[in-house]
């Protein structure tokens, strides 16, 4: 056999892994995530959830201690944007520290490094775009016609549906079971929220 032959083979044959075909009868069983998708995956449900939770634990905060709507809007917008540059530099880091190990996984003959390599500007995009997409829910709901008390309520509300929508599809994208996901999502960013106003309200009254 030449060794282009052989080449061939190994390729098809790390290309259509066994686990991915019905054991006994060679049909095709649904595709597992690949490395790339997960990281794409990773990287944007981080992005968003992150967006989603710390703006809204920002502005939820400020209003615990001030309901000027004018300082609301300030202390979310930088929230927003100090946050999404946040997220995607620490991203590209992140991803960046990853891929230089792989690589040296790969330079010792390691061949599932080559799969996993995955592009750290992309992951650190998808996270900043994901957390601006995120953000803008509890700042919009924050800044709605509504007064007083009520915009911690609907910033609230809207946050819980979105962490749900963002649980719910993470966890289809992943093929994993959409209820842990969702659960703590809303977990994790109500008390984020709770302990934020409550921290707000404190240092409203001391001030």
């Amino acid at each position: 056999m030449s060794t282009l032959s052989t080449h061939l083979l190994d390729r098809d044959r790390t290309a259509a892994p066994a686990s991915r075909r019905a054991p006994g009868t060679g049909d095709a069983a649904p595709a597992l995530p690949t490395a790339e998708r997960l990281n794409w995956l990773r990287a944007g449900v981080l992005g968003a959830n992150d967006g989603i939770v710390s703006v809204a634990a920002t502005v939820v905060g400020v209003a615990g201690a001030a309901t000027g709507l004018s300082t609301l809007a300030v202390a979310g917008v930088a929230a927003l944007v100090a946050g999404a540059l946040s997220m995607a530099a620490g991203e590209y880091v992140s991803v960046s520290s990853q891929r230089d190990a792989e690589r040296v996984l790969r330079a010792h003959g390691v061949r599932d490094a080559e799969e996993a390599l995955t592009n750290p500007w992309h992951a650190a995009l998808a996270s900043l775009v994901a957390f601006v997409v995120g953000g803008v829910v509890p700042l919009l709901a924050m800044l709605g016609p509504w007064g007083g008390e009520a915009r911690v309520v609907a910033t609230f509300a809207a946050v819980v549906v979105a962490l749900v929508v963002t649980g719910t599809v993470s966890a289809r994208l992943g093929g994993a079971p959409a209820g842990r996901a969702v659960l703590r999502n809303v977990v994790g960013g109500s008390l984020a929220m709770a302990i934020t106003y409550g921290v707000g309200s404190l240092v409203g009254l001391a001030v």
